[in-house]
């Protein structure tokens, strides 16, 4: 039940089952089992908290780590609630390994910027002879992306087939079409293209697409946008995204008639959200969502913080003084 409750992303109704099965006579309290999916909820959520109270449930009552599952998925749980560093500990005292923890390791230490580190890790496994998959070079491939490490992700895209007898996909190319284009080499990522064995699909048009956002390339990104235009004819970011470049290098004639082509086809693009859990319920704020009477009390609020803070630092200032 639990497990089908995180599955069908239940996250308030999975962790309510876990607690009740660790007090009640349900003999869950020495049950691996239900642990990974718990995690993977708590993860998936951002609940570091609730995903620490089990970590420490767990090293009260069961002796779990030599248990690679419950690893990867504490692994998976911190790295994405933010923190590397507890990842990286949990990682140090696994007594076991597989290919899913060093990859998992890789990954947090990617999406943290971390890219030297991941570097590290990866050159670790290899070296102990841990065979990498696919997904581990999405995971370093990407760590270099974000990192710009250009050079160390072209050997190893290079090595994947020659070395470690792993084809590239789609993904691959697309993190290779990523990691060019945030360093700039637009017209390299537009070769690269010519030259892969695949037909390019729209991930890969839309990391080139990124990359032409991030440098204003107003050419290559029309040819990037009008394939994604044919690959997603319902996706409004794909035009939003394009509008923002014409926007940028002062073609407005341009982003009018973007515009108009959108409400033509009855594109809205999805607002972006913030979130926050307070007591277990979910809120969720939408740009212009706020009623202005709630607004200026948030305001006051955040005036008289930031007033609070002033007042300590300054104190603290004093303080070292004498």
């Amino acid at each position: 039940m639990v497990t089908g409750y995180a599955r069908a992303g239940r996250a308030a109704e999975a962790l309510d089952l876990f607690r009740r099965g660790q007090v009640e006579p349900a003999n869950m309290a020495n049950d691996l089992r239900a642990v990974p999916s718990v995690l993977n909820v708590c993860a998936k959520e951002g609940e570091l908290m609730k995903g620490r109270e089990i970590h420490g449930r767990m090293v009260r009552c069961l002796s779990f780590d030599s248990d690679i599952a419950v690893g990867n998925a504490l692994l998976d749980m911190y790295a994405k609630c933010g923190r590397a560093d507890i990842a990286w500990a949990v990682f140090a005292g696994m007594k076991e390994k597989n290919v899913v923890s060093w990859s998992t390791m890789i990954s947090c230490y990617g999406v943290h910027g971390m890219g030297k580190e991941a570097l590290g890790i990866y050159e670790e496994m290899v070296s102990r002879g841990v065979k990498p998959n696919c997904i581990t070079f999405t995971s370093i491939l990407s760590s270099c992306s974000h990192s710009g490490l250009v050079s160390d992700g072209r050997m190893i895209f290079e090595s994947m087939s020659k070395v470690h007898g792993v084809e590239p996909t789609a993904d691959h190319y697309a993190c290779m079409i990523d990691l060019l284009g945030r360093a700039g080499a637009i017209e390299e990522a537009v070769g690269f293209i010519r030259k892969m064995p695949l037909e390019p699909g729209a991930s890969l048009w839309g990391a080139l697409l990124s990359a032409c956002a991030v440098h204003n390339n107003v050419d290559v990104g029309e040819i990037a946008a009008y394939r994604l235009f044919e690959l997603e004819e319902g996706n409004a970011s794909n035009y939003v995204t394009l509008c923002g470049i014409y926007d940028a290098v002062g073609r407005s004639d341009c982003v009018s008639g973007l515009r108009s082509r959108m409400r033509e086809l009855g594109m809205v693009k999805t607002p972006g959200c913030s979130w926050v859990d307070v007591k277990g319920r979910m809120h969720v704020f939408y740009q212009g969502s706020i009623p202005r009477s709630l607004r200026r009390k948030m305001l006051w609020v955040l005036d008289m913080l930031v007033e609070d803070m002033g007042a300590s630092e300054s104190e603290d200032e004093y303080l070292r003084m004498y």
